[in-house]
């Protein structure tokens, strides 16, 4: 009988919805530095292509944040994708 619990459980918490993985990426959009959770390919249909990607892709929005600071002074600063 315990069994049969377990296996229920373990049914009903595979049903609950998965929390989705987001990703955050640091662009130089028309001239400034920009982090946000769209992908390149998403970027580039919505800006047209005055972007370029600034390093890697972020799991977390606070770890992109934190590297468009330390290396480009931040979200909203000059930056060119020469």
């Amino acid at each position: 009988m315990p069994h049969f619990i377990f296996l229920g459980l373990i049914g009903v918490i595979s049903l609950l919805p998965m929390p989705a993985l987001a990703s955050y990426y640091v662009y130089c959009a028309n001239g400034r530095v920009e982090v946000d959770g769209r992908n390149p390919q998403q970027m580039r249909s919505a800006r047209g292509s005055g972007i370029c990607q600034m390093g890697a892709e972020f799991k977390y929005l606070s770890d992109a944040q934190s590297f468009a600071q330390r290396n480009f002074g931040g979200a909203g600063k000059p930056c060119s994708c020469r």
